[in-house]
């Protein structure tokens, strides 16, 4: 995973459970609710000053949105008035959410409240939490500048695009229902009491999507990212090739890929591997994750919490498939998060 984090709304697990289980950042409600929903600014305070940032999503009703360009203009301006007093500073987003499938017929009324929100607040403080096709529209119509992705009605698919992926429900952290989210951009609308993130606040990132790739089975493929999203710091140094951070660096990395050929039920098998910039036979392998495909296509997720890689060392991702024959990559993509 990339930089993990939580959302949750009516429980709190409480600032010590959050850090135990390794949450740099909580999501929380705006809303009309008046039973303990929504962030305070006690809970804000608090959250901050155990060093954890904050993202705020408004949501009254799952399908709000559709009320159209009237409805963003109110539920902008009260949701400002709510994250101003809870100290949110005036620069950082606020997501607005689509909490359903969506159609493509609907995306006109959505567009449309998304267009009444950003007459308030400005448009580069638009989020949007939503599914994969909502969230893709919207990117393509120029209506938004912050995207929150849920697993939900995606079908395994992130929009290369997005800053947050939520990407389980239903999680217990101290007694409390949460889901389970990860920041795979540097800015992802966090902020704390009064402070907007600068500098050493927010890592570099890297992010690299392949185009296709045959898998011959029973062997260990290292992954060629052919297309190269982002690498302000000159990281995936062999642009167009296998490796995607030069050390030395603190890391996290994410990787979505979508495989065709793998007969359901067939092993798939991913880890990634470090290996010396000079010798790349010389290489040392983390840990395998193992997955059971359903079929075409095959949807692998992929992600290893925090770990280093050290100087003239690269870091790579292999997959393995145990199919009786070969198969393909068809697309993916891979976020790599790191702190020098």
């Amino acid at each position: 995973m990339a930089v993990f984090g939580v959302d949750y709304a009516w429980g709190r697990p409480g600032t010590t459970a959050l850090r135990n289980a390794g949450a740099r950042f909580a999501c929380r409600y705006l809303s009309h609710d008046t039973t303990g929903k929504n962030l305070t600014r006690d809970e804000a305070e608090e959250l901050s000053d155990a060093g954890l940032w904050l993202v705020v999503v408004w949501e009254t009703a799952a399908a709000r949105a559709l009320a159209g360009r009237g409805a963003g203009v109110a539920d902008a301006r009260d949701a400002a008035e709510q994250a101003a007093a809870c100290g949110m500073p005036d620069d950082r987003p606020i997501y607005f959410a689509v909490d359903f499938d969506a159609a493509p017929s609907q995306q006109p009324a959505i567009n449309a409240y998304l267009d009444g929100a950003a007459s308030v607040i400005g448009r580069d403080r638009i989020g949007l939490y939503a599914g994969y096709g909502p969230m893709d529209r919207a990117f393509d119509a120029g209506m938004i500048t912050y995207g929150w992705q849920t697993y939900a009605w995606s079908g395994g698919r992130w929009d290369p695009r997005i800053h947050l992926q939520q990407y389980s429900n239903d999680r217990t952290l101290n007694g409390v229902i949460v889901d389970y989210d990860r920041a795979v951009r540097t800015d992802y609308g966090q902020w704390r009491v009064g402070v907007s993130p600068r500098g050493d606040d927010m890592p570099d990132y890297v992010s690299a999507g392949v185009i296709g790739q045959e898998l011959q089975p029973g062997v260990w493929t290292t992954v060629d990212w052919g297309i190269e999203y982002s690498d302000a710091e000159g990281q995936h140094r062999d642009e167009g090739g296998p490796s995607l951070l030069t050390g030395p660096a603190k890391y996290t990395l994410s990787a979505t890929l979508t495989l065709v050929g793998v007969p359901a039920g067939t092993r798939v098998q991913a880890r990634s591997i470090e290996v010396d910039a000079a010798d790349t036979s010389r290489h040392e392998t983390g840990a395998v994750h193992d997955h059971l495909s359903a079929g075409d296509p095959t949807n692998l997720l992929f992600g290893m919490a925090a770990d280093s890689v050290g100087r003239d060392r690269r870091v790579r991702l292999q997959v393995r498939q145990h199919g009786p024959a070969a198969a393909t990559i068809t697309g993916g993509t891979a976020k790599v998060l790191f702190w020098k």
